[in-house]
């Protein structure tokens, strides 16, 4: 099986076991989110490798298959990863619509996902603080909210960072990514500190790798 089919198992597998785990992830946040408050959320994990990324992915195409329009995007800008997830350029991206050099309609990309759109990251940036508190990121929302039912938001891991802190803060919600045996009692703690800090609003957590 190739890395996208391994990766994207809603996509390659939707009637296998861990597709319907995403599916009940999904139905979970949907009954969270009967008020529609939550519509953009932000993905993300206390540490490195705990698989926000293939997490962030796999739900949003089975938030796709549920008929919703979904957008996609990698708000990591230091070490991106969805264009490898999706196998798919990344040329222009989130970084090249937030300096204004590229409209969000050029970089977003329509995938082969019914009612999935990914919007990249783009080259990696020297300055992602600045871009990602900046005014055209905010705009950007704005804009974006109006065009879907549900915005993802893959980013840096909380702890490392202040990127996705700033993220976090625009966001309507998040969800935490855990590995288990992996992410230690401390570092669960210190993450949720940064996220009251950060006025993020918790709306699920997704313990992954689960035996």
């Amino acid at each position: 099986m190739s890395n996208k089919k391994r990766n994207l198992i809603t996509f390659a597998n939707p009637d296998s076991i861990i597709s319907e785990q995403y599916r009940t992830i999904r139905t979970n946040l949907y009954f969270l989110n009967v008020d529609k408050k939550n519509k953009t959320l932000l993905i993300t994990s206390p540490g490195k490798l705990d698989g926000k990324s293939t997490t962030a992915a796999n739900l949003a195409i089975s938030m796709a298959q549920q008929q919703e329009r979904v957008l996609l995007i990698d708000g990591n800008l230091r070490n991106p990863n969805i264009h490898n997830i999706f196998k798919t350029s990344n040329a222009i991206g989130l970084t090249d619509v937030l300096t204004g050099t590229t409209s969000f309609e050029e970089a977003v990309y329509s995938s082969t996902i019914e009612r999935l759109d990914i919007l990249t990251s783009g080259m990696i940036p020297s300055n992602p603080v600045e871009l990602l508190a900046s005014k055209n990121m905010q705009l950007l929302m704005q804009k974006i909210k109006t065009m879907y039912d549900t915005i993802l938001i893959d980013s840096t891991s909380i702890l490392e960072v202040t990127d996705t802190k700033i993220i976090a803060n625009i966001c309507d919600g998040v969800v935490l990514v855990i590995k288990q045996n992996k992410t230690n009692i401390e570092s669960a703690v210190e993450t949720k500190k940064v996220l009251d800090y950060a006025k993020a609003k918790i709306v699920g957590i997704i313990l992954n790798n689960k035996k």
